[in-house]
């Protein structure tokens, strides 16, 4: 749960109040959440890594107690962490998962000599484009959204986007964390955003120079190695590795040492 005497806050170049979590004491180290959920889904991996690192654990906009200043625009995410690093001392290690791994390497690329060392967990880029989720899946949201239909959003998320089974989201929609998952429903089109046509952004993956690790789960979704060994590939400092028996909702204390591995290197 979260700990109120954790909790800060900074501001944004939009005047956004952007919240985060401090824990732990060393070199610090920002933590970007994925779609459809908030900094809570980092908590367990804060806790480990803040053993040996100042770990900024934070809230993207428009989740938890973190504002959110229209229009979107993926530059206004990448202003957010740039806010935290500042808070953070002027330079961090950065660690983002899923659509917060795409963030995560937009922002390195373009705040440099601020990010020291990335780690991105699964970003779902897909290399066949058959795969690859609707194409107009930000106006799907924009209008379900438009029209209070967030139940609907979400829906739209799981099975068109992760792929999950129609017969398991109606049976979620009646669940007790199903209004939690509807509350972050309005983040939806912001993720989407961030991915664009999910093709591997070769061009942004050339411009990151820093030592770059693209892990993938054994277990996970068929394409992420494939995914993430293309990554690397295209990154000038990347490497990749696999962690056995880990799906894409990976385990703290797996990640975890893998994470503070990288980063103490």
């Amino acid at each position: 749960m979260y700990d109120a005497t954790t909790l800060n806050k900074v501001t944004s170049k939009d005047g956004t109040a952007i919240a985060f979590d401090r824990l732990g004491d060393g070199p610090p180290v920002i933590l970007v959440s994925g779609g459809s959920v908030d900094r809570q889904s980092n908590a367990g991996v804060a806790a480990i890594l803040a053993s040996d690192f100042t770990v900024f654990n934070y809230d993207r906009r428009g989740r938890g107690p973190s504002g959110d200043t229209a229009p979107y625009a993926v530059e206004r995410e990448v202003e957010d962490i740039d806010a935290v690093i500042t808070a953070a001392g002027g330079s961090a290690h950065l660690y983002g998962t899923s659509s917060g791994a795409a963030l995560a390497l937009i922002a390195a690329a373009q705040l440099p000599g601020k990010i020291t060392k990335l780690a991105l967990w699964e970003p779902p880029y897909i290399i066949d484009p058959a795969a690859r989720p609707p194409a107009d899946q930000v106006e799907q949201y924009n209008t379900m959204l438009a029209e209070g239909r967030r139940g609907d959003a979400a829906q739209y998320f799981m099975e068109k986007v992760v792929g999950m089974p129609a017969e398991f989201v109606a049976s979620a929609r009646s669940q007790p964390w199903w209004a939690w998952t509807e509350s972050l429903a309005h983040t939806l089109p912001y993720d989407a955003t961030i991915m664009g046509d999910y093709s591997l952004p070769l061009d942004v993956a050339k411009a990151v120079t820093i030592p770059t690790i693209v892990l993938a789960g054994e277990a996970s979704f068929p394409f992420m190695i494939e995914t993430a060994e293309a990554l690397a590939k295209a990154l000038p400092a990347g490497q990749t590795r696999t962690l056995e028996g880990q799906s894409h909702d990976v385990a703290p204390d797996v990640i975890g040492p893998a994470l503070r591995e990288f980063f103490a290197a």
